[in-house]
């Protein structure tokens, strides 16, 4: 079964109406009867209160898609809205001088329920959330302690055992409003807490609260990586005397000339590879008829090739940096620039960003990954705790099945960030579709990897 989180962040997302009838359509029993006992039994007013609880729902579907379950939310829901519209209801009834109480017919309850049901909520809220989320999974949804602990990530005789200190406690808040809760409680509880919500009120309330709702809310992004953003700051330092400033200077230039000297045999060097690979490729007419071999060397050598630039790119400014030194020495508080210069090949669209990322991983080529895909000013090790080995190891070797249309999301002037759809497999046969968050620095052009995967 699709878990409750799941469900409310697709309809964060996508506003999928079917994923919002699953939720309301799974807690409504729950919702409608703890608001029937809280409006003495008034069917109408218990349906008012789950419309506006589920109304709520909707409203809040992207910060609640955090919790692991709803039932607690819910129910804890219910019983203020449940107030509100009883304090509400006496008002008017005052006002009227008149009581219009008709209590809807109802089959004898058990001995107990009926000295339990009018404080049952009230006693509740006085648990703390722990105990009542495990007295609403075991006895008011009649979940088994093997599913009771799943959900909250306890061994089933941990559920058990918390679940008989909870009823304990719940025994005793009883006791403390002289009703001696015996060990019917249990039974009374399973047998009369949630009663069926009319047919028909699962789909009126799905389309009432979606409508409350409204249509303009703002989508909120659910990030599967977060990371801190760290700004880098320079700090000028004043070394004191000009003859020790120009010898390290002129030590600075020519190491980074030497450097720059060898990258640029390197680059020439693998250039001059993926030239006779893509003269190859022309000849066979596309990439497909190449040997998978040459194909998988000649999408290394595109990595190698834009990581080898950047760095020679970055090799060149610090040169230019450090030769112009004294010129910027008159401001010690200015902040050097650095522009990034992207190779010809980098890709120029987010869906062939996408490609390249997935294309990275696929290799298992970390290293061209963070180069080319990292997202600016984040620490490389930020990536590693985040990307885990068992993790890279399922990407690694996955396949494209295919990549959809970007929806471009925010452009703020300094960042345009897409949502991509994919399609890929993994090495052990199962499959994702989902939306790949990429986002581009619009003053450099580069794409970077924001999350989705």
């Amino acid at each position: 079964m699709t878990p409750d989180c799941e469900l409310l962040r697709r309809y964060a997302e996508t506003r999928s109406e079917a994923a919002f009838a699953e939720l309301v359509q799974r807690h409504v029993n729950l919702v409608y009867s703890a608001a029937l006992r809280q409006v003495n039994g008034d069917a109408h007013l218990a349906q008012d209160v789950a419309q506006m609880v589920f109304a709520d729902l909707a409203c809040k579907a992207a910060r609640l898609s955090r919790r692991v379950t709803l039932t607690g939310w819910l129910y804890t829901s219910a019983h203020f809205a449940a107030a509100k519209i009883a304090r509400t209801e006496t008002r008017r009834r005052d006002r009227e001088e008149k009581y219009m109480r008709e209590p809807l017919p109802k089959t004898a309850p058990e001995p107990d329920w009926n000295t339990l049901r009018p404080v049952l909520d009230d006693a509740m809220h006085e648990l703390n959330e722990t105990d009542r989320e495990v007295i609403l999974l075991r006895y008011f949804e009649n979940r088994p302690f093997a599913e009771v602990g799943a959900k909250l990530g306890l061994y089933e005789n941990t559920a058990r055992m918390r679940t008989e200190r909870a009823l304990d406690k719940l025994r005793a808040i009883f006791a403390r409003r002289g009703i001696a809760a015996t060990a019917t409680l249990a039974s009374a509880l399973s047998a009369n807490a949630v009663q069926l919500a009319p047919a028909s009120l699962a789909a009126a309330l799905t389309t009432a609260s979606l409508a409350g709702a409204g249509t303009g809310s703002t989508l909120t992004l659910l990030k599967i990586m977060t990371a801190t953003q760290l700004k880098l700051g320079v700090t000028a330092l004043v070394v004191a005397g000009t003859a020790t400033v120009l010898v390290v200077q002129h030590q600075t230039q020519t190491r980074l000339r030497s450097e720059n000297e060898s990258l640029q045999q390197q680059v020439a060097q693998l250039q001059a590879n993926k030239d006779n690979l893509s003269n190859h490729l022309v000849v066979a007419g596309e990439a497909k008829s190449l040997p998978t071999e040459q194909f998988d060397e000649l999408l290394k050598l595109r990595a190698e090739v834009g990581v080898l630039r950047r760095q020679k790119n970055e090799l060149q400014d610090s040169l230019a940096q450090t030769e112009n030194t004294q010129l910027r020495r008159s401001d010690p508080n200015e902040q050097p620039h650095t522009p990034t210069v992207l190779p010809e090949d980098y890709p120029k669209t987010p869906d062939a960003a996408t490609k390249g990322i997935f294309e990275a991983l696929t290799r298992g080529d970390w290293d061209a990954f963070i180069a080319n895909y990292a997202e600016p000013d984040v620490p490389r090790n930020v990536y590693d705790q985040m990307f885990t080995d068992e993790m890279k190891s399922n990407l690694a070797g996955m396949e494209i099945i295919s990549i959809g249309q970007p929806t471009n999301w925010l452009s703020n002037g300094n960042v345009n960030k897409w949502f991509v759809p994919y399609d890929v497999r993994f090495k052990d046969g199962s499959e994702k579709k989902f939306r790949l968050s990429v986002g581009q620095n619009i003053s450099t052009g580069r794409f970077y990897f924001d999350g989705g995967l």
